[in-house]
């Protein structure tokens, strides 16, 4: 059956993502410490912490996503690591809201370590080796669910495969215990079954679940189609408050995609949306579209790599328009085009709470990037990641960006890789960076950037204080542009990133002549100047 076929992922070449650098890790540290000590939407909610327990309280943090996202990696050794990402980058924000909410630590009391609290009334069977599960293992595994002094609340069945008479075992103990759930992860627990023991399966479970007051559910990695959404439509019909709901690499189609807005009934309370890596496309996204349009509360959407196009783009970024506490938006990977662009652009005037916006690979050209730049230039005051790759801009919508940025004085991350900036683009954003303090990361990778650029992106960020990455590899610098740009970074050389793939001999398809390319480096020198940065 199509529906049941995995969606796989379209990569040209492999490249393991996990485990993060030990950079990567003591980075994240620091940014959930200024998350849990300055002043954000989250901090103004709950409060914040001090800064010696806002640090004591993120390394805990990172301490224990880290080793829940190695768990679940060891499980797929050959995959890419991007789920352990995923992993990892939601055990992190979890836990951080868990702190704020928890507040300040009593002097009088000693404080619970995380790991302490995150391991509370969470009884999950995913860690170890990928395998089927029958009846007989089943009845062992699922043992401590069937005492009733068990106050678990959250489950996670991911990454074992359930057959009919596991499913069969697990009915019971699921209704016995479901008043009590308030997060359950099914991902990728019927891996490897016929399409007819699938469905039956999912259907016992739904069946099993139905009337559960859920806050959070997870049915990624399943191959669900049409068939599989509508073989949990017990469970998601029955649900009034549900808070996160996860369907990635699900195969949701054009049908499936109507039968989630159809079998999902209230998201009023949904705060977050997933869809990452489906084929839902157009008439799908429409369909979507329409979850969204009920779901005022909504802060964190994906509907990433989903194939959607321009009708699907204006559909969604309609739709997003009423989401005013919109803290993240995933949109990278789809063919929205100039239009749904210029869409876009209109809904994100609204989003005052945005603090990470990935807009990679949208086809948005210079007049869909610069709608967006405009837009965001007069919203999203907190915005901390901005990403903007692929999407073939040139030199002309870099005063936009850079106005734009001049006005994102917490941004940590900025991506504008695979695009045509040149060197006049990457002068005119290193302008807008110049006095920032808090930046962390800038990709600028294949913009067809030569020496004069290359300086000027190194000498704004090598003394920045937080600074992590430079990476301006893939493009035309040369030998002596090398040179300079490596002896900007001599004390910190791990700040600058691979320098492999620079073409030196590079040449813009535009310019007919070495004197041509000269003129320019000239006038690129020139606009150095207007730069108070130091070349040496």
């Amino acid at each position: 059956m199509d529906a049941m076929q995995t969606n796989a992922e379209r990569r040209p070449f492999s490249i393991k993502l996990w485990p993060p650098s030990q950079n990567t890790r003591i980075m994240l540290v620091e940014r959930m410490t200024s998350n849990l000590s300055t002043t954000t939407i989250f901090t103004q909610k709950y409060g914040s912490l001090s800064k010696e327990e806002a640090e004591e309280n993120a390394k805990e943090i990172e301490e224990v996503a880290f080793t829940a996202a190695s768990q679940f990696f060891e499980k797929e050794p050959d995959g890419d690591g991007s789920s352990a990402v995923q992993l990892y980058a939601k055990e992190c924000s979890k836990l951080i809201l868990e702190a704020l909410k928890r507040g300040p630590a009593s002097k009088d009391v000693k404080k619970l370590p995380t790991s302490v609290v995150a391991q509370e009334c969470f009884f999950d069977i995913s860690k170890g080796s990928r395998a089927f599960i029958e009846a007989a293992e089943a009845e062992e595994l699922l043992a401590p669910l069937k005492d009733p002094s068990n106050n678990y609340t959250k489950i996670c069945f991911s990454n074992r495969s359930f057959g009919l008479g596991a499913a069969r075992v697990a009915e019971p103990i699921l209704a016995s215990i479901k008043d009590k759930l308030k997060d359950v992860d099914l991902s990728d627990f019927i891996a490897g079954r016929a399409e007819a023991e699938a469905l039956d399966v999912m259907n016992i479970f739904s069946a099993a679940l139905e009337g559960s007051v859920l806050k959070s559910l997870d049915l990624s990695n399943n191959a669900l189609g049409e068939k599989g959404v509508r073989a949990f439509g017990a469970l998601l019909q029955s649900q009034r408050s549900l808070e996160e709901l996860y369907l990635m690499n699900d195969g949701i189609s054009e049908e499936a995609a109507r039968a989630v807005c159809e079998l999902v009934p209230s998201t009023e309370k949904l705060r977050v949306l997933q869809f990452h890596n489906n084929m839902t496309g157009d008439e799908g996204a429409i369909a979507i579209s329409e979850v969204v349009k009920r779901s005022p509360m909504l802060e964190d959407f994906r509907c990433s790599s989903t194939r959607v196009g321009s009708d699907g783009g204006v559909a969604l970024s309609e739709a997003l328009e009423g989401c005013v506490n919109l803290t993240k938006l995933d949109l990278r990977d789809n063919m929205f085009g100039v239009e749904a662009g210029v869409a876009l652009s209109k809904a994100l005037l609204n989003f005052g709470n945005l603090v990470e916006a990935y807009l990679s690979y949208l086809n948005l050209e210079d007049e869909g990037t610069t709608a967006i730049a405009n837009a965001l230039k007069d919203s999203a005051p907190l915005l901390q990641v901005l990403e903007l790759a692929g999407n073939d801009v040139t030199a002309a919508a870099a005063p936009a960006l850079s106005a734009c940025l001049a006005s994102k004085k917490h941004l940590l991350k900025l991506n504008l890789a695979e695009n045509e900036l040149k060197d006049e683009g990457a002068i005119e954003i290193s302008k807008a960076l110049e006095s920032y303090t808090q930046l962390q990361e800038l990709d600028m990778n294949t913009n067809a950037i030569r020496r004069a650029g290359a300086r000027v992106l190194a000498s704004v960020v090598v003394d920045k204080p937080n600074f992590q990455l430079l990476n301006i590899n893939g493009n035309f610098i040369s030998d002596d542009g090398i040179d300079d740009v490596q002896a900007a970074f001599k004390k910190c050389p791990n700040k600058l990133g691979s320098l492999d793939e620079n073409d030196p001999e590079g040449r813009d398809d535009e310019k007919d002549s070495e004197d041509e390319g000269a003129g320019d480096d000239n006038d690129l020198e020139s606009k150095m100047n207007n730069l108070d940065v130091d070349d040496d």
